[in-house]
């Protein structure tokens, strides 16, 4: 019954809204069956009844804001990052990593965040940006994600040794990024912080106060 719910759920998830019958062969799932776990699924407001099927309801996005990877993370660094982004006048996101991707886990838009400020927010984007990285370079070789370009190590050492990463439009044409950890108690990141600005901004002088603001994190989570 749970599989079968959460395989239901997965189909809305990647679908986005689409009728029983399409659901239930997504699932491979009897209709009656696909039909009796939509209708639980609707009653505990995880899924929504629409004219076109069933969509995702407001107690998955609920239960999905409140996911973090280690206890008070988001907390720690809520008001830091909103203020960095006030000072820089970028945007800032608290990311993780999972499953191979970094994850926004938080986002604060910036003054010039245009456009990407919206394309990021809550968003997934490859291990291999800036913000993954930090992480990747932080906890390797406890991180396993398979195999890694013949040049990693040294970038991860890089990464280590200077307490940054850089993404010059590596990811997104006239997206840049600087990106840098944040520290659990045990030493290793379980998240990273990235100011993300446009191409015509200098990343150089992002790093000193994007690391003091990674610092301040860190010491409020040794703190819990």
């Amino acid at each position: 019954m749970l599989e079968g719910a959460f395989a239901l759920l997965g189909a809305v998830e990647r679908v986005e809204e689409a009728g029983l019958t399409r659901l239930a062969a997504e699932c491979g799932l009897p209709k009656t069956t696909a039909y009796r776990l939509l209708e639980q699924l609707v009653e505990l407001g995880a899924v929504d009844r629409s004219r076109r099927g069933y969509r995702m309801g407001p107690r998955i996005f609920r239960l999905g804001q409140s996911w973090q990877p280690y206890p008070g993370l988001r907390a720690a660094a809520r008001v830091p990052a909103r203020r960095l982004a006030r000072i820089t006048g970028a945007s800032v996101g608290l990311n993780v990593l999972r499953e191979g991707q970094t994850l926004v886990l938080d986002w604060t838009p910036g003054e010039n965040a245009g456009a990407f400020g919206r394309t990021l927010d809550g968003g997934a984007w490859p291990w291999f940006t800036a913000a993954g990285k930090v992480v990747v370079a932080g906890a390797y070789p406890r991180l396993p994600l398979g195999p890694l370009p013949g040049s990693w190590h040294r970038e991860a050492e890089a990464i280590r040794d200077l307490g940054v990463a850089f993404d010059r439009e590596d990811v997104a044409a006239g997206v840049c990024c600087v990106a840098v950890p944040v520290h659990g108690p045990n030493g290793a990141p379980p998240a990273s912080l990235s100011v993300v600005t446009d191409a015509a901004h200098s990343l150089d002088r992002l790093v000193g106060v994007a690391q003091q603001t990674a610092r301040i994190i860190s010491a409020a989570l040794r703190g819990r």
